[in-house]
């Protein structure tokens, strides 16, 4: 590896830093604290910042040189609302929150980043560095960019970073086009008339109906999706019912669809809201359809990506940087920024789990789970590599 040798001298700060917002986790649009120790930091590095972009969302801007060109750096900052079961010193203090998916890791690497950027400027033109609230849900990018980030802060380009466990530490992972699939998700109410369940004729029973129409579902993705086309319909609640000897008046369906295009997703909504009403009707029953499209698939623009290729490369060599991953069917709101920006998300390996505090939950050591805890040893890396992304994006005169 060639790491920035002064980010790695500062790997013991930045550890303090990381591990500080892990014990203090805060959810989506409650990052206060985080948001303050963030800015405070950018301060104290003489690096403008402006607050209140999506509620907590902070962007600091460093300038150098004549260039107009600029680029951003995005980390997301909120935690998930989980209880933690580590037990080492830096777990969390706050009951039922949790920094499950390390996004104060992500936090902590574009602080190192900053850090250095601040001090060595060596690059020509303007980074914004975006922290980012509310990821998990609460789509703080889409807040964020209808508080006019883009436009206060114009940019050619926009990059992200997430860390991966199962991707050996260290190494970096990515893919041009589709990466992470849109989430959305649906809910449909099924009414019936209810009656006795020993006289089911009286009646029109929403149950029997609900599992004809989560059935019949499935079908769109096995027979009418092209099969070339990757998607997931998952009935994820079924309710109905409070007793054993009645037939409810209505029964629900709840779940999530993901997709890699837009496309398909329409395909997908379309045929399950006409399934759904058709079915019901030939039980005389009827349906309410809801469909909610939460965040669209993330797509990397070719161009940034092969550029980010070429900064991960630099940092890690071509051997620890995958240029074909494998996509995910989970969700990222960096999406957003990508539908209006160019630009490319990558991933860096966490590892798996073996760098873990003594103290640490006997459970996997994955994303959103109780034992998770993020890999300190990627914060040099990842810092590293947003600085030489930069400095390649807006090379020195």
């Amino acid at each position: 590896m060639k790491l920035v040798e002064p980010i790695l001298a500062f790997q013991p700060e930045l550890q303090e830093i990381r591990r500080d917002l892990h014990a203090h986790p805060e959810l989506c649009y409650e990052e206060q604290r985080t948001a303050d120790v963030v800015a405070a930091r950018l301060t104290e590095w003489g690096i403008p910042v402006v607050r209140g972009l999506g509620v907590t969302g902070v962007v600091g801007s460093i300038k150098n040189g004549t260039s107009s060109r600029a680029i951003g750096l995005r980390a997301d900052m909120d935690a998930l609302p989980m209880q933690e079961i580590n037990g080492f010193a830096h777990a969390s203090r706050h009951p039922g929150k949790m920094h499950a998916c390390g996004h104060d890791g992500h936090t902590a690497m574009l602080l190192g980043a900053a850090h250095h950027l601040a001090r060595h400027r060596n690059f020509d033109g303007t980074v914004y560095l975006i922290f980012q609230p509310a990821e998990e849900g609460g789509g703080g990018a889409r807040r964020m960019m209808d508080d006019g980030l883009f436009e206060q802060f114009p940019m050619e380009a926009v990059y992200g970073m997430h860390n991966w466990p199962g991707i050996p530490e260290g190494n970096f992972g990515v893919v041009p086009g589709p990466m992470m699939a849109s989430s959305n998700e649906f809910r449909v109410t099924v009414r019936g008339k209810g009656c006795h369940a020993a006289q089911p004729h009286r009646g029109i029973d929403p149950v029997m109906v609900a599992v004809q129409i989560a059935q019949a579902w499935q079908t769109i993705v096995s027979r009418e999706k092209n099969p070339l086309e990757s998607a997931v319909l998952s009935i994820t609640q079924i309710h109905a019912g409070s007793a054993t000897n009645v037939i409810p008046d209505q029964a629900e369906l709840v779940g999530t669809v993901r997709t890699f295009s837009t496309g398909v997703l329409d395909l997908i909504q379309r045929r399950m809201e006409e399934i759904a009403g058709g079915v019901a009707a030939a039980f005389n029953a009827s349906v309410d359809f809801s469909f909610k499209r939460n965040y669209p698939p993330l797509i990397n623009h070719p161009e940034q990506t092969a550029f980010a290729v070429e900064a991960m490369r630099a940092v890690v060599g071509s051997d620890r940087v995958d240029t074909n991953v494998e996509p995910t069917m989970g969700a990222e709101d960096f999406a957003f920024m990508l539908q209006e920006k160019p630009g490319c998300y990558v991933f860096i390996g966490n590892g798996e789990g073996t760098h873990r505090a003594g103290g640490h939950g006997l459970g996997p050591c994955q994303l959103h789970n109780t034992s998770y805890d993020f890999n300190d040893n990627l914060l040099p890396i990842g810092a590293s590599y947003w600085v030489r992304l930069v400095e390649m994006s807006l090379p020195a005169a």
